[in-house]
């Protein structure tokens, strides 16, 4: 069986059938944002709207649609839900300890305000997970952590969300970038300038952010000193080591230089005030645990841990030796660690066709079981190790981690389902419509690239998928209408980082991480108009590169566009998910 994708079922007309295309979305995010419904039930029902959708308007066969879905909800399972199940380990083995009291109380000591403690936590420390390993890791660690210090729930997973924005293009060593320019065949080094050239604008903006969003612009003002260091040592690293080295250590860097000048301001400067929120009042007088140097470190180390872990196992070379290495050198996990299996009936049955591509282009369907590679494989062992070091023996540990595995049992459901439901508007080609209507903007088209991107990461959870999904629409519209490619590719990529805080994982993720399960659509509504509003700044920025400052502030390519017809500018083929990629 082979099928071939249309773009404009209905009527004909691009823009009728992108309002169609988009309703799996609309059922999603409105159940959770004013229905109040539950995550899992309003992502089934998102799923049973895009089958539907798929099937009765764009007449994709139902065996077809179905596994699809199944598809995507075996990628939520492993690697991102194998992610959040083993970050809420971690914390739960030192909630369980008492030592996140000691790290709480060691954080105060550095800090005891908590518009500082956000600072550091959910836009420094979040970078730096997120530069490592990406997915959802940074928004559950830094959502934990947040949580465990005292803040409310709600404003925990909220801060997590804004704060991991401005990193994300560089995530998981440079991932996003680096499928950006295999997609849309424009140089790494360029595309990793130009996203170094917009993004710090916002490195900068998002610490004021997230404190004004926190306490209000009164309370942010009297702390703009460690707003403006946190956030410019960040931007200044950004554009520095994205622009003369490349997109692999930017966050990571970048994460350090910011931690490290925010301490070093705070032994000469604090806050006149110090910010706590109401219910604290009760606990200013609470014992404090035991701060010995010896105890702290001991505290620390599961944190610790979990900082190698994810570094090393980012890193390609790890990768590459616990997937077994290269069929032409392979190691002795060669084919244990990494399988490869082909979707029975969805392998290389769906095809792209033209003006989505240059000629009708089959698609690959290969999930990958990469069990020792995967990230979350990572979370689990630096759990072990540090609950094994914090004095609980194995079987205590396999009771903790059962007993999270049983609180997060439904988070884990919602997540398969909102991926399938992703995975299904991709075969299905609902996402290719929805972005062939974006670029028939014309003349404002590098506003709205900012926001296609945008879209790209609502939909997918990932900025990755985003640029391969996007990454060819952009660079074919740009040469059409005689813009920069490198920028409206760039502008891909910044866009769609401002839409990772309302994409339906993340949403889960930070759900899960502040015990916040079923308050989905809260915590959707707490972010939803930041996440547009920066992504909307981000195409202002986009617009003013492309019509108002001179050309030579952003790196051009000035190869000839390609040599084909289309009836609409469309995204480049989206490359099959055959390894875990941010």
């Amino acid at each position: 069986m082979n099928w071939t994708q249309v773009y404009s079922p209905v009527m004909g007309n691009i823009f009728l059938s992108a309002l169609v295309a988009a309703l799996p979305v609309f059922v999603l995010l409105g159940l959770l944002a004013f229905w109040h419904v539950k995550a899992h039930i309003s992502a089934l029902l998102g799923l049973a709207t895009a089958l539907l959708v798929s099937i009765f308007v764009y007449h994709m066969p139902a065996k077809l649609a179905g596994m699809a879905a199944v598809n995507g909800a075996l990628y939520g399972l492993l690697p991102i839900g194998w992610i959040v199940l083993n970050a809420i380990f971690i914390y739960d083995i030192t909630v369980k300890s008492g030592d996140f009291e000691v790290v709480k109380h060691s954080i105060a000591g550095i800090a005891a305000d908590r518009r500082i403690q956000a600072l550091l936590i959910a836009f420094s420390f979040g970078a730096f997970i997120e530069g490592a390993a990406g997915f959802g890791t940074p928004v559950a660690i830094s959502a934990a952590m947040l949580i465990g210090l005292g803040f409310r729930p709600l404003q925990a997973a909220g801060l997590a969300l804004i704060g991991n924005t401005a990193p994300v293009a560089y995530g998981a060593l440079g991932s996003p970038l680096i499928a950006l320019a295999g997609v849309t065949g424009l140089p790494l080094e360029m595309l990793s300038a130009a996203a170094g050239r917009i993004l710090p604008i916002f490195s900068l903006v998002v610490p004021f952010w997230i404190i004004w969003t926190m306490a209000g612009r009164k309370a942010m003002m009297e702390v703009w000193p460690a707003c403006l260091t946190a956030g410019a040592s960040f931007a200044t690293c950004q554009f520095l080591v994205s622009n003369y080295h490349g997109p692999w250590l930017v966050d990571i860097a970048g994460a350090i230089v910011s931690m490290v000048c925010t301490v070093v301001l705070l032994k000469f400067w604090q806050p006149k005030t110090l910010w706590r929120y109401e219910h604290e009042r009760e606990e200013a007088h609470a014992e404090i645990p035991d701060q010995s140097t010896g105890k702290v470190v001991k505290a620390w180390m599961p944190w610790v841990f979990l900082s190698l872990f994810v570094f090393a196992w980012g890193t390609p070379q790890v990768k590459n030796f616990l997937n077994g290495g290269t069929k032409a050198a392979p190691n002795f996990l060669y084919g244990v660690s990494k399988l490869d299996y082909k979707i029975p009936l969805l392998h290389n049955a769906v095809t792209k066709a033209p003006p989505v591509v240059a000629k009708p282009s089959v698609e690959p369907a290969v999930y990958t079981l990469n069990w020792l590679s995967a990230t979350g494989t990572s979370l689990l062992l630096a759990g072990i190790a540090g609950g094994l070091l914090l004095g609980f023996g194995p079987l205590q540990l396999l009771k903790i981690w059962g007993n999270t595995v049983k609180r997060v049992r439904i988070s884990l459901l919602t997540i398969a389902a909102m991926l399938a439901l992703g995975f299904c508007t991709k075969s299905a080609g609902l996402d290719a419509t929805m972005g062939l209507a974006f670029a028939a903007t014309g003349a404002v088209f590098p506003f709205f690239s900012a926001m296609l991107g945008w879209l790209g990461v609502a939909l997918t959870g990932s900025d990755t998928s985003s640029n391969v999904l996007f990454g060819g629409l952009q660079k074919i519209t740009a040469q059409q209408l005689g813009l920069n490619p490198v920028l409206t590719a760039a502008a891909n990529t910044c866009g769609g980082v401002m839409g990772k805080m309302i994409d339906a994982q993340s949403l889960v993720v930070a759900s899960v991480a502040t015990h916040q399960e079923g308050q989905e659509g809260t915590i959707l509504r707490y972010v939803f108009w930041h996440s547009i509003t920066l992504a909307a700044l981000v195409g202002i920025v986009i617009m003013l590169y492309a019509k108002v400052l001179p050309s030579n502030w952003m790196p051009t390519h000035t190869a000839p566009a390609p040599a084909v017809t289309v009836a609409a500018p469309a995204p480049a083929v989206a490359a099959p998910v055959a390894t875990p990629v941010k």
